[in-house]
């Protein structure tokens, strides 16, 4: 191995050694303008491509780390409000507190019909889809009063943040928003118990223009938290109104049920007021990485772990199974394994047709029920059925027009 040593009138000097391994490289010299750096100096790389080889590497200082920008790191489910089994893109008034709406994402009020919610084609460039929230009236939001778009995440997909513990992480949620409002806006994030919250704080600037809000929230080291289990890992919200016994101080973990922020500005206060959102992303780390586009048939398959249906207007194998009424029975298998042993529900009853020396229909009639239900699969039926051609024929298979449904949401 020989070494060339290059000396300067000034006394310093370079020297070139060549590798002791058989292999040859190539230095090029740069211009004539140019300055040739070592390996402790700084050059800033402008439309310039930087291309690692062998076994070196290419390390950011700052911005996202690639534990961040990996898969699996948004732990929202249907952020993109792509999903929509239950409605279908069709508007709903909520009723009762916690209805499901979009898959995953839940209504939360303290009173009934005081706004809509449906799925909408209006987004931000990159998505197709948000959910377009619409006040129904000019609502008084009492010192009690509660109104909210929300999503509970399961403990298993929360568990690696470490909530509750002195090696908690830090978390940073990031979403689209538009509303015909402009003002200061809240929401929180919170335990299973809703005894240990931390609220936030987001400004919209421009009336029905898509603006995109992100925060940064330090990990909570106190409190009950579930850990790798198939119950509430996290409550993530949005605030559409809440009252002051509701209403904390922005990014203060405490103990209590803090939703939102004093000074807010309820959606519900202002009949006709829209509210949009899309690309929810909440993911470990204290920097915000582009939004986790998923395969449609991911992003259903995920939501199907809580709820499914299947197809209406569908002919299914069916069975009069012999017992007291002959019940017609349907066999069902998930297209995933859901979150728990389910609860199931007819949708749509229609005629149930089998052969018994020739052709007979029969429409069954009384309530649903199941038996021997799993994360896999199960069986529905009807308790009774309503005319005389399905009555004392027991064992007989054929084919059932139903739609059916289950239920393991969080």
């Amino acid at each position: 191995m020989a070494d060339l040593k290059l000396n300067s009138s000034g006394g310093g000097s370079v020297t070139l050694t060549t590798p002791s391994t058989a292999s040859n490289l190539t230095l090029t010299l740069p211009a004539a303008t140019s300055t040739l750096l070592d390996t402790t100096s700084t050059q800033t790389l402008t439309n310039k491509t930087l291309v690692a080889s062998g076994s070196n590497t290419v390390e950011a200082t700052s911005g996202p780390t690639s534990t961040q920008l990996a898969g699996n790191r948004n732990k929202i489910i249907n952020g993109a409000m792509m999903i929509d089994q239950r409605n279908a893109g069709a508007s709903v008034t909520p009723t009762t507190n916690g209805t499901y709406t979009l898959d995953r994402w839940q209504a939360g009020l303290s009173n009934a019909s005081k706004y809509s919610i449906q799925q909408s084609s209006t987004a931000p460039s990159g998505f197709n889809n948000s959910t377009l929230v619409t006040s129904l009236a000019a609502t008084t939001v009492a010192a009690g009063d509660y109104y909210s778009f929300q999503q509970s995440i399961e403990g298993f997909n929360f568990a690696d943040c470490n909530f509750g513990t002195v090696n908690a992480k830090t978390i940073t949620l990031s979403f689209w928003v538009r509303s015909s409002l402009t003002g200061t806006f809240g929401g929180w994030i919170q335990n299973a118990n809703v005894d240990r919250s931390c609220p936030f704080s987001y400004a919209i600037s421009s009336a029905n223009t898509w603006e995109q809000k992100t925060i940064t929230i330090a990990g909570d080291t106190t409190g009950t938290w579930v850990g790798a289990t198939n119950g509430v890992g996290l409550i993530f919200g949005l605030s559409l109104g809440m009252g002051t016994t509701r209403q904390g101080t922005a990014n203060t973990w405490a103990a209590g049920n803090y939703r939102s922020v004093t000074g807010e500005t309820p959606v519900v206060g202002t009949n006709g007021a829209t509210f949009y959102i899309t690309g929810v992303q909440l993911e470990k780390g204290a920097t915000a990485t582009p939004f986790e586009n998923r395969l449609y048939g991911t992003e259903l398959a995920l939501c199907q772990r809580y709820y499914w249906q299947d197809s209406a207007g569908t002919w299914w194998s069916g069975l009069l199974d012999g017992g007291t009424g002959d019940y017609p029975t349907r066999f069902v298998q998930f297209p995933v394994a859901m979150r728990t042993a389910p609860s199931g529900s007819f949708l749509v009853v229609g005629a149930f047709y089998y052969n018994n020396v020739g052709s007979t229909t029969f429409t069954p009639s009384g309530g649903g029920t199941g038996s021997n239900v799993t994360t896999l699969g199960g069986v529905l039926w009807k308790s009774a059925i309503s005319n005389a051609p399905g009555a004392a024929q027991s064992q007989k298979t054929g084919q059932w027009n139903t739609q059916v449904s289950f239920t393991a949401e969080l």
